[in-house]
């Protein structure tokens, strides 16, 4: 079914071959910048994973992964969702040390994700991981992390528009903090994307942190996993979109789990038979390294910086017939 919101006007500022050209410097300068900002490592990653090894993310608990049989040797892989928890064992088995981290690109498929102007059954993110040491799991080190994070997409969309005179798009430097309880206090009667969308709207760029465990009301704002991040200790980046007139959600991050948020999240969600999987026993038993971590969202930046009002038109995806054809008569011009 299709979901596609079309701006008023809407025409894209740059042509399919200058969007090429525009990605290109994107991707290469914001992975310097963010390399640069949290000491990162560039890191090759996977696109399947054992079924077996609980290493794959299962996001909201509902999603299929897709899964397919090996020939040789006769086991289940499963394409990623993404690599939360990948990347942690890789910091353990490449032998990072605190205060180092990776990222990598990170493609996957999400067969059950909606499709509109921001959702893609196709996601390409930067996934990024550091260890930290058991001092640094406070709010104070998310924040400076997310203020980090900020700095590099800003420093490179200056860089971008210098090449690009013609795009006017830019993401504010000044981040704004919220937990999801102040938002559910602060608008009580919205949902909670309408709380986003109006809290963004304000404040332009926003870091909406504690997703994940119940509100007061005994809703949550969204699901997370209970496996990697710590959800007292999460959040998202969220920008506002002039042009879609909404939030458009950029990362999502976080602390990670320890033993004792592992053992008691898991316990919330009622997931304790991942108890016995490999990469869940490591980490109850303290064998894996302390880290924090996240995905930003390639071609959501991408749009972004870009003016462009559909998500198609910085990757290439499946879409329905019905999309295609209110792109087509739109003028927004698919990949």
């Amino acid at each position: 079914m299709s979901n596609v919101i079309v701006p008023e006007n809407y025409r894209s500022i740059l042509s399919v071959y200058e969007t090429q050209i525009a990605i290109g410097a994107i991707k290469r300068t914001f992975e310097d910048n963010l390399a640069r900002e949290l000491n990162l490592k560039r890191a090759s990653a996977p696109l399947f994973v054992g079924s077996e090894t609980g290493l794959n993310d299962n996001l909201n608990g509902i999603e299929r992964p897709v899964e397919f049989e090996i020939k040789e040797t006769g086991s289940n892989a499963q394409i990623v969702h993404s690599l939360a928890k990948w990347k942690r064992l890789a910091l353990h088995q490449y032998g990072f040390p605190v205060g180092e981290g990776l990222y990598t690109d990170m493609n996957a498929i999400r067969r059950d994700e909606t499709m509109d102007n921001l959702h893609s059954i196709y996601v390409d993110q930067w996934d990024w991981e550091k260890v930290i040491d058991r001092d640094s799991r406070t709010e104070q080190m998310l924040r400076a992390t997310v203020s980090a994070i900020v700095k590099a997409m800003c420093d490179m969309a200056e860089k971008i528009k210098a090449q690009f005179p013609v795009l006017k798009c830019a993401i504010s430097r000044d981040v704004h903090f919220f937990t999801t309880q102040q938002l559910e206090d602060k608008y009580p009667n919205l949902t909670p994307k309408q709380r986003e969308d109006a809290c963004a709207k304000e404040h332009k760029t926003v870091f909406l942190m504690q997703i994940g465990g119940a509100l007061k009301s005994g809703n949550k704002h969204d699901n997370r996993a209970p496996d990697y991040d710590d959800w007292s200790l999460n959040g998202d980046i969220l920008v506002w979109s002039d042009l879609l007139n909404c939030a458009i959600e950029l990362s999502s991050m976080g602390i990670r789990v320890d033993e004792k948020t592992l053992d008691r999240q898991l316990t919330i969600a009622n997931c304790n038979d991942r108890r016995n999987l490999p990469f869940h026993k490591m980490l109850l038993a303290g064998e894996l390294p302390l880290s924090m971590g996240g995905g930003i969202g390639q071609s959501r930046l991408c749009m972004l910086l870009l003016e462009k009002a559909h998500i198609g038109e910085v990757q290439v995806s499946v879409w329905d017939n019905d999309t295609l054809a209110n792109c087509k008569a739109a003028g927004i011009a698919l990949l």
